[in-house]
């Protein structure tokens, strides 16, 4: 197994990310978008969090009527968030592309959002439509910028500085499954015993760097900031493959996401967190046959984990009017 050209979600074909963060005093939140290729994407998802902020996951489930998302958003600024997801909704409509009714379209942006109120000090400073039509208008098939950047500006993940990550993995035959995420957890990321990071043990053969753990370090990561306040973590990924899957297909290819997160942040789906995968097929390539589904499957709670590895690798130490938020590499390097 290898990691595509970026390493990251847009190694799936036709997929494209785009990126808005907030800007002025007191802002410490974004939004980003994952928009589908022309004549949209199959999609499902997975809600395993306690406390998440969503909109349209009922039409994602299988017997709903329809078939094909246009974008997916991730934002942040909590349930306040999801009104950017009106900017990229403005930006589809007037490209023409979107669910066919009378007189027009109506684009379907299915999306959950991080909580990260008031994190830059100013807790009206927050994701709008404005918000998510830049990320749209960001929005490119090329490398994806990690770290504190669109819906991971304000996020932290078990007191460290979370952060946007993404991964990806070509299996053998050439289908691609990637993942990006929104770090934003109640529980660390980091393991206790070791001080190194849960989610680099899924990584590829060169892929994280090998990091030396010493002893203050490892006191100062065992001693973060204790887990926030009840429903103000999240942690969100979007999973995504190029090979054909139906909307169940996709809801388990979101599952296995979930997987990939319990491995790389612990405790993960608590009462504090919203965690939500999205899963999207392309439906480039045929379905694989059963022993293929079981590699794509494993393939992706992988990338879930090494993306969350990369967000908590990328992001960097913050420090706003509300905090300070160091970054896991801040902290290793003394």
């Amino acid at each position: 197994m290898r990691s595509g050209p970026h390493n990251a979600l847009t190694d799936v074909p036709g997929l494209r990310v785009g990126h808005a963060s907030l800007d002025g005093p007191g802002a410490l939140s974004g939004t980003t978008v994952v928009l589908a290729p022309e004549g949209g994407a199959v999609a499902g998802a997975d809600v395993r969090g306690a406390a998440p902020g969503t909109r349209e996951t009922d039409l994602l489930h299988p017997g709903a009527t329809v078939q094909r998302v246009h974008a997916v958003l991730l934002s942040g600024g909590s349930a306040y968030g999801l009104a950017a997801a009106g900017g990229v909704m403005a930006r589809l409509e007037a490209a023409g592309i979107g669910f066919p009714v009378p007189g027009g379209v109506v684009p379907l942006v299915p999306g959950a959002v991080v909580f990260d109120l008031g994190r830059g000090g100013d807790f009206g400073a927050r994701p709008d439509a404005a918000t998510g039509a830049a990320a749209y208008d960001a929005a490119s098939d090329g490398p994806v910028a990690q770290g504190v950047v669109g819906a991971g500006t304000g996020a932290q993940a078990g007191g460290l500085k979370g952060g946007i990550g993404t991964a990806s993995a070509v299996l053998d035959g050439g289908a691609v499954v990637a993942a990006l995420v929104v770090a934003n957890a109640a529980g660390s990321a980091v393991d206790p015993a070791t001080g190194l990071l849960h989610g680099v043990r899924a990584g590829l053969p060169g892929e994280f760097p090998a990091f030396e753990v010493g002893a203050e370090a490892l006191d100062e990561l065992r001693g973060a900031p204790r887990p926030p306040s009840l429903g103000t973590a999240t942690t969100l990924a979007v999973v995504a493959t190029d090979v054909t899957l139906d909307k169940a297909g996709c809801g388990r290819l979101a599952t296995m996401g979930h997987d990939g997160l319990a491995r790389a942040v612990a405790p993960a789906h608590t009462a504090t967190d919203g965690d939500t995968v999205f899963g999207l097929s392309t439906a480039a390539r045929p379905t694989p046959e059963l022993p293929g589904l079981v590699a794509l499957h494993a393939a992706a709670a992988d990338v879930v984990a090494r993306a969350i590895a990369h967000a908590m690798l990328a992001a960097e130490t913050v420090t706003t009017p509300a905090g300070t938020w160091r970054s896991y590499t801040d902290v290793v390097a003394g």
